[in-house]
């Protein structure tokens, strides 16, 4: 942001009417606005690295605007550039608009009979990268009164220490995360315990199902209920997303072939296809 201040500065001397926008350069009645420089300015640059960018940014816009206006005036067949932009854009809202489709309707029609039968005919396509595991893990500050229970509770899967835990959690915990349900991969949680805390061995999890640790200031509490090591096969619930975008795009081209079928049709008995030739089947 500082950068664009900056520029902007050096940017404001047109009397026109730029309807709310602030013009950093000008080519050939052309604007770059410090609003277009803000949207491409990635995010967590430090101060120097901003006004680098968007002194590159602009330097790349005034080139290509002097390219832009070189071209105007050299390329004779505008008609033929006129016709590839709405070729260009004619098949652009048709991607867009077949993407759309695909995401509201056709996920909706696969099943879980479906995931569970590609899942089962294809589990060697189903490893995992790295670990998952469910359970539940709560940190709570070094000092934090009733301990002795939580010690107790985090380690047991029943409704009744779960919901100890909770109430527990609500007026204790800096965090509290539930996972019994969902598998969750491993280094999610470990990201939530500080790295000299964490066990060095790749393989603690396997052996301890119930783990605290503690720095200066917190106490962490971590129970693995299910566990599922680098190598082995993945769980079906935790691959589902994964299949149904394999049998979706299995499925894309014969679906966008019946929507456009349906479309036909539709338009035909509306009598909204009018052919100007005689067709061959007449």
């Amino acid at each position: 942001m500082n950068a664009c201040v900056a520029l902007t500065l050096l940017g404001c001397s047109q009397q026109q009417d730029h309807k709310g926008k602030t013009p950093l350069v000008e080519v050939a009645g052309k604007y770059l606005y410090q609003e277009d420089l803000q949207v491409a300015l990635p995010l967590n640059l430090t101060p120097d690295d901003s006004v680098l960018f968007a002194e590159n940014y602009i330097q790349t816009w005034i080139e290509d605007a002097l390219l832009y206006e070189r071209a105007e005036d050299n390329v004779r067949d505008s008609e033929k550039v006129k016709a590839l932009v709405e070729s260009y854009h004619r098949a652009l809202v048709m991607h867009t608009y077949q993407e759309e489709l695909v995401k509201q309707q056709l996920r909706d029609e696969i099943t879980q009979t479906e995931v569970a039968d590609y899942y089962e005919k294809n589990k060697s396509l189903f490893v995992l990268e790295k670990p998952v595991v469910k359970g539940l893990f709560i940190k709570v500050p070094l000092q934090s009164s009733g301990l002795a229970d939580v010690r107790r509770w985090y380690k047991r899967n029943t409704q009744d220490a779960i919901e100890k835990l909770e109430k527990y959690s609500l007026r204790h915990a800096v965090t509290y995360d539930y996972f019994y349900d969902v598998w969750r991969p491993l280094e999610e949680i470990e990201a939530m315990v500080p790295a000299k805390s964490w066990p060095s061995e790749s393989d603690y999890l396997k052996r301890n199902r119930d783990v605290e640790l503690k720095d200066t200031a917190y106490h962490y509490f971590l129970h693995i209920e299910e566990f599922q090591g680098k190598g082995e096969q993945k769980p079906i619930d935790f691959a589902q997303e994964e299949i149904k975008e394999i049998l979706i795009n299995l499925k894309r081209v014969d679906f966008i072939n019946r929507v456009k079928e349906d479309l036909y049709r539709q338009a035909s008995d509306k009598n909204e296809i009018n052919y100007l030739y005689l067709k061959s089947d007449e």
